[in-house]
């Protein structure tokens, strides 16, 4: 069983930076890819991120330019480096992960906010 624990958000005012980190429990178990997925209230969830195990990248429009995704294996750890913050990336963050095999996440986190103030 993978359990995901997300850090890093805050408040923090625009054109800030903000890390957030996923460090992933998943004992015995081959994690493929993980992501970043954030939802605004009243909004879709959205990917902003996602990276393989070996390191392949794919971004969503809203973070292209701004945000950079990065993984550590030998830490179970994905992070997500997020410059240029604003108002409009104010949502909750969530880390998810998806096993070799799987064609979906399968494991999600309890997200970490995220606040940017107009």
């Amino acid at each position: 069983q993978v359990q995901l624990v997300e850090s890093g958000g805050g408040l923090v005012q625009p054109g800030g930076s903000l890390r957030l980190s996923c460090v992933a429990s998943a004992s015995g178990i081959s994690i493929h890819t993980m992501g970043w997925y954030r939802q605004a209230p009243g909004k879709e969830r959205e990917m902003v991120a996602t990276i393989t195990r070996f390191g392949t990248v794919d971004y969503g429009d809203s973070a292209k330019g701004r945000f950079t995704v990065s993984r550590d294996n030998t830490k179970n750890t994905m992070y997500l480096q997020m410059n240029n913050l604003k108002p409009e990336d104010t949502a909750r963050y969530y880390c998810a992960s998806r096993r070799a095999g799987l064609s979906l996440f399968d494991t999600w986190g309890q997200g970490t906010q995220v606040t940017v103030p107009s």
